[in-house]
């Protein structure tokens, strides 16, 4: 069996908590609050790779995620995209985006430049987020 290893380039994001499938990541992005969900299980590029009872549970998750980071944030819209185009491991990007945000009203993909948290902030914004996700789903 092989084991579960986060891609290297997922890895370079913040972890914030683990839910009972996802490893919750913050993208290293400071202008948008942007979560990563990963399912912890090797090998797996496309949603049918799970079986029916885990893609249940990442739906659970990810419209958890959604919903409470709406709640805290107010945002103007949820975005909730699987692409994998970049990197294949299985994961679901939630971003809060905002009227008038850097990328707005447009994806967020290849706009502008990557503003990465300094490490101070990025322990912040991790706690502070951790709290909004609460309790697992």
């Amino acid at each position: 069996m092989t084991k579960f290893e986060l891609d290297p380039r997922l890895a370079a994001n913040p972890h914030i908590l683990d839910w009972p499938l996802c490893s919750v990541l913050l993208e290293n992005d400071a202008r948008f609050p942007w979560l990563i969900l990963v399912p912890r299980q090797a090998s797996v590029s496309e949603i049918f790779d799970l079986s029916v009872k885990d893609r249940a549970q990442l739906y659970l998750e990810v419209t958890t995620a959604a919903e409470r980071l709406s709640t805290a944030m107010n945002p103007t819209k949820m975005n909730v995209a699987m692409l994998g185009n970049m990197v294949s491991q299985l994961h679901a990007h939630v971003i809060a985006r905002f009227e008038g945000d850097a990328a707005w009203p447009g994806p967020v993909w290849g706009v502008g430049t990557r503003q990465s948290y300094e490490a101070r902030i990025a322990i912040d914004r991790v706690a502070e987020i951790a709290n909004v996700l609460g309790p697992k789903p």
